[in-house]
């Protein structure tokens, strides 16, 4: 039988420095090279600024924050009525102050006052001091865990909610939103107790008020009972944040052609 071809596999040629020309070079910070330590003339060396950055994009992507918040920080928040200016002073005092702050925040109010803005402001404001947090839509989470129990998923309860009770900070945003079934409400009492008993700090936002004007509306108490009310006036300073909602600025009437 004749013989197979050994065939010959093709040596790469060495790159020439025409070759070179253009391609990127890796990005190296300009004061450690790389090695996360910083040295300074007669004053030994330092860990290097580019390491605390590195960490804080880290926290800041494991917090979860939706892109539609990215503009969100104290800086960027603008009051405009007593009861903004108060819940921005507590929340930044919070986010300045901890931990040496015992108690959260629950952030109450109508719809589009600002309440996630300054969640969300707290979340960026610690993870710049290097702590961990974590953000979710109150719906989202409990849809994690519901999705859980499906045996064709690859999560399991557990992996939803360990970062949920190990965060240093979590916000839970939009509590009592999702209709109170006696499921929502065991889960939310399971998330809070592990929080309260763990001492770790948690705020919440939420539409629902501790009273109603009208006889019809449903309180906070009504979405998610007696007894996660009490803990939660233990847990937080509540705040009452009112206004206009300020979403109604981007459809504004167009005016006349002509006019």
């Amino acid at each position: 039988m004749p013989q197979e071809k050994a065939k010959l596999k093709e040596v790469p040629k060495p790159e020439t420095e025409s070759d070179a020309v253009g391609k990127e070079e890796p990005s190296v910070c300009p004061k450690c090279f790389g090695t996360g330590m910083e040295y300074l003339e007669g004053r030994g060396v330092r860990p290097c600024i580019c390491r605390k950055q590195r960490s804080q994009s880290g926290l800041i992507q494991a917090a979860k924050i939706p892109r539609r918040y990215d503009g969100c920080h104290f800086s960027s928040y603008r009051p405009t009525n007593p009861s903004q200016e108060r819940a921005f002073k507590f929340a930044s005092r919070l986010a300045m102050d901890y931990p040496a702050v015992d108690r959260g925040l629950l952030l109450m109010g109508t719809v589009g006052v600002g309440k996630t803005h300054l969640a969300v402001s707290i979340i960026k404001g610690l993870t710049e001091r290097g702590f961990s947090c974590l953000f979710y839509e109150f719906g989202t989470l409990l849809k994690e865990i519901q999705n859980s129990y499906n045996p064709v998923s690859k999560t399991s309860e557990l992996t939803v909610l360990a970062p949920v009770f190990n965060a240093d900070i979590l916000v839970l945003d939009e509590l009592g939103a999702s209709k109170p079934t006696d499921w929502v409400r065991d889960t939310m009492a399971h998330i809070i107790n592990t929080r309260y008993n763990d001492q770790k700090l948690t705020v919440f936002t939420t539409n629902y008020l501790d009273r109603s004007g009208d006889s019809r509306d449903e309180t906070l108490q009504d979405r998610i009972g007696i007894r996660l009310r009490s803990r939660l006036f233990e847990m937080c300073k509540t705040l009452t944040v009112s206004g206009e909602d300020y979403r109604r600025s981007f459809d504004r009437p167009l005016e006349a052609a002509g006019s």
